[in-house]
């Protein structure tokens, strides 16, 4: 509660958090758009494949040119001006960075951008959550292992869920249930990026006109992505995982303690202590009034009567039993938020949500029918969408993570709804992702 003072603290003194970002997309701006109003920050250099569509970006959320003239990484801190360029081996290895956010989006780079990091001694704020997904636990012990920290992003839901999550077992409440919302129908995990703007509610016009990127948008859409979001969770606070995939029960915020209950007490968890995904629509369709798609929430559990009595005497709004009571927010603000965690994290040297165990997983599965020769082409494509399984499953049948199912060859038939194992692909086995992700698995029994 005072990040605020300590960055104040760091400006009057002349010592700034000097930050290092890796990719200026959509997320990336958005936390430029913060920087330039936050005390005690200087963010020194901008890595990106495009500097050209980076500058067009810092542009676009309101840095003038002269913050940005800085001929290199050197020059930048001399004059507490930004370098952009395209070399993020210089931004990782720069001995004045403190904090690199990675905003790539990318996996596989997204690893090597964080190893790297590491083995400068550098905190890391991961913004790309698909990695986080398939290694973040290993992630985190090799942060632990080089003496820095490792977050996931805030304003991201999963780190807002950690925060919420962390809220209710700080106060001493048993958490029952957690997770976000999101817009879901059954049929939607077989949705393409070029059946994405009917079901999202845009038109291609629309669309087109804001240059949106349509398998970005579908990774949500299809479930992907909130099966990515829950691992994340669900690895972060030890949270346990649907046997079979999220449920996406339909409900209003005023019916999330209802829904989000034991099923032997009239909800739909398998027991208490999960993640889940709360749908804005019914299962015909309907949108439900006063919905949480954009928020998160946590559902905790009043183990006493005095305590149940303090909801009702305080008009928390309850289960009918009056013992399950849900915290939320409904919105976030995604890369708007992220100076939170740079600031935990270079401050207190707390991260905002990190792996503590490998709970969970994505495994890629088919949307259609795949055969031998062709190539999956990864989150939000049109081949594979994303299901969230308990880790033990996962591992057990030797599943194939999401973000690793990106430019592979299937090498056998796979039918619709399958998910796919790793006999299935012709994997890339040189990468550092692919190799921290089998590292991972043989450190784990179930």
């Amino acid at each position: 509660m005072n990040l605020h003072r300590k960055l104040q603290q760091r400006a009057a003194e002349g010592r700034p958090v000097r930050i290092g970002l890796i990719g200026a997309g959509k997320f990336g701006s958005m936390y430029l758009a913060q920087i330039p109003r936050t005390p005690g920050v200087h963010l020194v250099g901008i890595a990106d494949l495009s500097p050209a569509n980076a500058r067009v970006n810092l542009a676009r959320v309101g840095w003038a040119d002269e913050r940005l003239q800085a001929k290199s990484l050197d020059e930048a801190v001399k004059q507490g001006t930004t370098h952009v360029g395209d070399d993020w081996k210089a931004l990782v290895s720069h001995p004045a960075i403190d904090v690199i956010v990675e905003c790539t989006g990318s996996p596989l780079h997204a690893v090597d951008h964080i190893l790297e990091a590491y083995a400068h001694r550098k905190h890391v704020v991961n913004v790309t959550v698909e990695a986080d997904a398939f290694c973040g636990p290993l992630l985190a012990t090799r942060a632990e292992a080089a003496g820095v920290v490792y977050s996931l992003a805030f304003g991201d839901q999963p780190a807002l869920i950690c925060d919420l999550v962390d809220w209710a077992r700080t106060c001493g409440f048993p958490v029952v249930a957690a997770g976000r919302g999101h817009k879901w129908l059954p049929h939607f995990s077989e949705s393409t990026p070029d059946t994405v703007w009917d079901n999202w509610g845009l038109t291609p016009e629309q669309a087109a006109r804001g240059g949106l990127n349509p398998k970005m948008f579908n990774s949500f859409l299809d479930g992907s992505k909130p099966s990515i979001e829950s691992t994340a969770v669900a690895n972060a606070t030890g949270l346990g995982v649907p046997s079979h995939g999220l449920l996406y029960p339909p409900a209003s915020v005023e019916d999330i303690p209802y829904v989000t209950r034991p099923i032997s007490e009239g909800g739909v968890l398998e027991r208490k202590g999960m993640v889940e995904v709360i749908s804005s629509l019914e299962t015909d369709g309907r949108v439900i009034p006063y919905d949480i798609r954009m928020g998160v929430w946590v559902t905790v559990e009043a183990e006493t009567d005095y305590i149940k009595n303090c909801f009702e005497e305080y008009k928390a709004h309850t289960d009918p039993s009056g013992r399950y009571f849900t915290l939320y927010k409904r919105w976030h603000l995604i890369g708007l938020e992220v100076g939170v965690s740079v600031a935990s994290v270079a401050l207190r040297g707390e991260p905002t949500g990190v792996a503590t165990g490998w709970q969970a997983d994505v495994v890629a599965t088919a949307k259609r029918d795949l055969q031998p020769g062709e190539m999956l082409d990864g989150e939000g494509g049109y081949t594979v969408w994303g299901k969230l399984l308990p880790a033990a499953t996962s591992k057990k049948m030797g599943g194939v993570p999401l973000g690793l199912a990106h430019g592979v060859k299937v090498v056998r038939p796979v039918k619709k709804g399958q998910s796919l194992c790793w006999d299935d692909v012709a994997m890339d086995t040189t990468t550092h992702a692919y190799k921290l992700r089998r590292e991972m698995e043989a450190g784990y029994s179930f």
